[in-house]
């Protein structure tokens, strides 16, 4: 852990190339982490092999690398951490606190959420196809480092997969388990992760009970970036991916999106084309307090157009 005891990560799953709205978390991130005097931690989310692209995991490296960024460890890849998560998963079943559940998506689909049919046991002749954590009914709440006050009723979220029907690790065990084990203490990420927070909070809460206490990370969601037709940019929507030689630009346009103001030393960089001093300067002037909220709707950088 750093000496300020502050560390961010940021940790893209390797299913395309790294697009604008991904940059723009990384950007935020990593000079939130280093204004902090903290570490900076780079983590592949490589739990989806169906979802996964060939060499997209080093071709997201490169391309940070190429901007500029810098990260303070060695890269954690999900896919090689099997066995921990089988140990916590081992754990929170010892502690109650998940389930085996037998339903398929279509048992229950006239709910918005799963209904908790399987939570005081499996019916006669039913088998468990997946587990899934045991989400107490209460309200979850939290200061969000961006967004301010937040709360969500556990009824709105239902209990929801810790190991998948197809033998996979859900997102929602995995990354708490690493943000556990890197001893993360700020998460800093897209809004569209908004609801994922109070289920990761109670992962992590249920964690520190039945393994080493560890104290939950704060959280900070950032605006999500909209293609023209209001949808968030992603490789889904065909977000042009980023590249290299267009760093600077890319860089001070994901910088005003953020809110952010340009110091001369930001204007100096840029103009003479060194991404890697405009993050330093960055993470020198960041603010917190200057993120705005909401989604922010852009013209010409979804669908693999070029900006305008």
């Amino acid at each position: 852990m750093s000496g300020s005891g502050h560390v961010g990560r940021f940790a893209p799953s390797p299913t395309g190339r790294l697009h604008v709205g991904s940059l723009l978390a990384a950007v935020a991130s990593f000079c939130d982490a280093r204004h902090h005097s903290g570490e900076w931690l780079v983590r592949m989310e490589d739990l989806d092999p169906p979802r996964e692209v060939a060499g997209a995991a080093d071709d997201i490296l490169r391309t940070l690398e190429g901007f500029g960024f810098e990260w303070d460890r060695d890269v954690w890849f999900q896919s090689t951490r099997d066995e921990v998560y089988r140990a916590a998963l081992a754990d929170l079943t010892s502690g109650g606190f998940c389930y085996p559940c037998g339903c398929s998506r279509k048992d229950w689909s006239e709910h918005a959420v799963y209904p908790g049919t399987c939570r005081d046991g499996l019916a006669a002749g039913v088998e468990g196809r997946m587990q899934r954590f045991r989400l107490e009914e209460e309200a979850m709440g939290w200061h969000d480092e961006f967004l301010g006050e937040q709360s969500f009723q556990a009824g709105t979220l239902g209990d929801f997969p810790l190991l998948r029907a197809d033998g996979y690790w859900a997102y929602q065990l995995a990354v708490v388990v690493d943000d556990r084990s890197q001893e993360v203490t700020h998460v800093i990420r897209g809004a569209d992760l908004l609801d994922s927070t109070p289920r990761q909070m109670r992962v992590w809460e249920a964690l520190s009970k039945v393994a080493d206490p560890i104290p939950c990370a704060r959280y900070g969601h950032l605006p999500i970036l909209t293609n023209a037709a209001g949808q968030k940019l992603s490789k889904q929507t065909l977000a042009r991916p980023v590249e290299v030689a267009e760093a600077c630009v890319l860089v001070d346009a994901v910088w005003g999106w953020l809110g952010q103001d340009q110091s001369e030393a930001w204007m100096a960089s840029m103009a003479s084309g060194d991404s890697r001093a405009m993050l330093t300067e960055g993470c020198r002037i960041w603010n917190r307090n200057r993120v705005p909220a909401g989604s922010i709707q852009l013209q010409g950088w979804g669908q693999d157009e070029r900006p305008a």
